[in-house]
């Protein structure tokens, strides 16, 4: 019988954000819901997040951003999945984003924004329940 394959999820940490606690507690808490997770560290650029995603095969892109940026990175690394033909790979974001830029993130294709507090169970039931058949 074939073994099921884990979801696999892309952790990043887009644009001059220094800060990457979060990212690394999500890393470790998301591979002990059962998931599989590849965190690219600091300081990545949209196309380093896309060329990752691809060559990793991953069904999730999580992006952390707690630098502002958010309104401009989120959707550009979206934008950039769809250019080069990757349309089956869920994006979600977290990090330090006011209430108020949820509704854009979301229209411009982000699945979900996850803030402060946000529990690792919450995170990890949002990935299992949204991401498609593949």
């Amino acid at each position: 019988m074939a073994e099921e394959r884990r979801i696999r999820v892309l952790i990043a940490k887009p644009g001059l954000d220094g800060h990457d606690r979060g990212a690394r507690v999500l890393t470790l808490g998301l591979r002990d819901e059962g998931l599989e997770v590849i965190y690219t560290g600091l300081r990545q650029t949209p196309e380093k997040i896309v060329e990752a995603a691809i060559q990793e095969d991953v069904d999730v892109v999580g992006l952390s951003c707690l630098s502002g940026a958010h309104r401009y990175l989120f959707p550009e690394v979206v934008a950039q999945l769809k250019a080069r033909g990757v349309e089956d790979v869920l994006v979600i974001g977290g990090g330090i984003i006011p209430k108020e830029d949820i509704p854009f993130l979301k229209e411009k294709g982000t699945g979900a924004v996850f803030g402060p507090g946000t529990s690792v169970k919450e995170i990890a039931s949002y990935i299992k329940e949204n991401v498609k058949g593949r």
